[in-house]
């Protein structure tokens, strides 16, 4: 069995579902629950494609982890936050 990582963000139109390690593998609902479903079939159905064209399927088992950062201003960027303080 191999484990691969659903990332999901929330869009205008309800959530969009990927796989970190098979990125074509994507799918859109106006819910969670439903484009969780939507991308499990979906993953399914890549599967049996790639199978069936003798490609070779992704490697599951991604680490995701979520790096903290103090941010002042969001979506401001001062010119020294990007550069680096020019030593």
């Amino acid at each position: 069995m191999v484990n691969y990582t659903a990332k999901y963000t929330k869009i205008d139109s309800g959530y969009m579902g990927q796989l970190v390690e098979w990125p074509e593998v994507v799918t859109e609902s106006k819910d969670l629950e439903e484009c969780r479903t939507m991308l499990r079939d979906a993953l399914h159905e890549m599967v049996l494609a790639y199978d069936q064209l003798g490609k070779e399927i992704p490697v599951g088992n991604a680490l995701i982890e979520q790096l903290p950062v103090e941010v002042q201003r969001v979506g401001q960027v001062t010119g020294s936050a990007c550069m680096g303080s020019g030593r």
